[in-house]
């Protein structure tokens, strides 16, 4: 296994998760290849320690056996699902959570809407307690570290219906999360779709390309993230027995 560091961040490849946990080699990021396969371990990355991993399966496993061992076993391997079983299959004590979706997109621009707004910082308050009733386990919020700014949309009355955040984003890679819409005042109104709109716009805009990750189960927001224009992939994560959840 040989280290990488930003002289070398070539050799990490284009794959849009790769890319993404590699942060531009953000202070605490580390990367490893060994025969083609890479690994970045991205600490507090969407709220969690992940180890991201791209390359052929054989090496693969080899690499984040070698990779747990140094950065230590709280992180969690993402990545391809295929790949991903591979690895469950191959590390013993990695067990393999529910598959998912990430999603991306590039491009020059994207339409926006004039529903949605960036909010201000007096704002963040009432962002957060929308998040809070209507989508309490999103990884990004407006009281905690991660998101860049925070995208949302008011109703006729003025109530904030309707949210998404530019959170944990990568140079060249932006990343949507904290998407929600309050259940009785911002769904199917196409509130969510313009919060999102504004932040994807500003993100391919500022790094060329945008992605996100969906719950597998999550048809509503995957028909949104669709007609948008992302693309999906079936991707997963695993973690190692007896690591802190």
């Amino acid at each position: 296994m040989r280290e990488l560091t930003i002289d070398t961040a070539d050799e990490l490849g284009t794959h849009p998760i790769i890319r993404w946990a590699a942060q531009g080699f953000a202070p605490g990021i580390r990367a490893f290849t060994l025969d083609g396969a890479v690994a970045v371990a991205s600490p507090a990355i969407s709220g969690r320690d992940r180890l991201a991993v791209h390359g052929p399966a054989e090496p693969a496993v080899r690499l984040v056996r070698a990779a747990l061992r140094e950065v230590g076993p709280g992180y969690r391997p993402i990545g391809e699902s295929d790949l991903l079983a591979t690895l469950v299959a191959g590390i013993p004590g990695l067990h393999l959570a529910p598959p998912f979706y990430w999603m991306d997109l590039d491009g020059p621009a994207l339409d926006t809407s004039p529903l949605a707004h960036w909010l201000t910082p007096e704002e963040l308050p009432e962002a957060a307690a929308l998040l809070d009733h209507a989508f309490p386990d999103s990884h990004a919020h407006p009281l905690r570290p991660g998101a860049r700014a925070w995208a949302g949309v008011r109703d006729e009355t003025g109530r904030l219906t309707a949210l998404a955040a530019d959170a944990w984003s990568a140079p060249d890679l932006g990343l949507l999360a904290g998407v929600t819409a309050h259940p009785a005042h911002g769904r199917g109104r196409g509130h969510a779709e313009a919060a999102c709109r504004l932040v994807l716009a500003t993100l391919l805009h500022r790094c060329g390309r945008a992605g996100l990750m969906v719950a597998g189960d999550n048809a509503s927001a995957l028909r949104l993230y669709e007609r948008i224009g992302l693309r999906r992939r079936t991707v997963a994560a695993a973690r190692v027995s007896g690591a802190s959840a």
